[in-house]
């Protein structure tokens, strides 16, 4: 299950499915794929890795990360080991200033084995990826960090219908969240998505902070 929300400077405007790109990899690979792919990240990301102490954790972060170097050295036409990173006040990655001109905006997102890329250009874009599941507490959590009409919405869902109805929802408020560079620290109840199976995704409200963001 995943979403991508993008952010624009203009809330009037809206991006045709032409103006951004969403891309879907595998995160375990063989031994020696890894050991190649090691070879394109810089000092700081094989030191981060390093300090993973499981295999196949470690592994899975090499993957994703010089899986996105690649991505974007195919867009920006440069070697993928040669891009660099800048880092938002609440840790969104970017581009780093030598690039800016290029207008690639990126966000990315893994869930177990599977990681997802979003590319926008000028303009700001946000994904989550999540596994299906059912947890024991997602009333709880919906009742926590759901709005008021969300919450609504999911608890109306046949039993059988509530994990995928959850994480519907959970994913496009975390998507629209990183794509206004906030994450989690954005208050999560000012702004409705939807969230029934079937249903496009879309935000349903934008209120108070989450309107400002935009």
């Amino acid at each position: 299950m995943m979403a991508a929300l993008l952010r624009t400077s203009d809330s009037a405007a809206r991006p045709s499915a032409s103006e951004y790109e969403l891309y879907t990899t595998r995160l375990d690979l063989t031994p020696r794929a890894v050991a190649v792919l090691a070879e394109l990240l810089s000092d700081d990301e094989q030191q981060r890795a390093s300090h993973l102490v499981f295999h196949r954790e470690r592994g899975r972060f090499i993957v994703a990360r010089a899986r996105l170097r690649q991505l974007l050295g195919a867009r920006l036409g440069v070697s993928p080991a040669s891009i660099e990173f800048s880092y938002g006040a609440r840790g969104k990655p970017a581009l780093a200033p030598r690039f800016a001109g290029s207008g690639v905006c990126f966000n990315v997102s893994h869930s177990e084995d599977v990681a997802v890329y979003g590319f926008a250009r000028d303009r700001e874009v946000g994904v989550d990826v999540e596994a299906v599941r059912e947890l024991t507490d997602a009333d709880e959590i919906a009742a926590r960090c759901f709005s008021l009409r969300e919450n609504e919405a999911y608890l109306a869902l046949c039993a059988r219908d509530r994990p995928l109805g959850f994480f519907n929802c959970w994913t496009r408020k975390e998507a629209f969240v990183k794509a206004v560079g906030e994450g989690l620290s954005h208050p999560l109840e000012r702004f409705d998505v939807s969230l029934a199976p079937g249903e496009p995704a879309r935000i349903l409200r934008l209120g108070g902070g989450a309107a400002a963001a935009l």
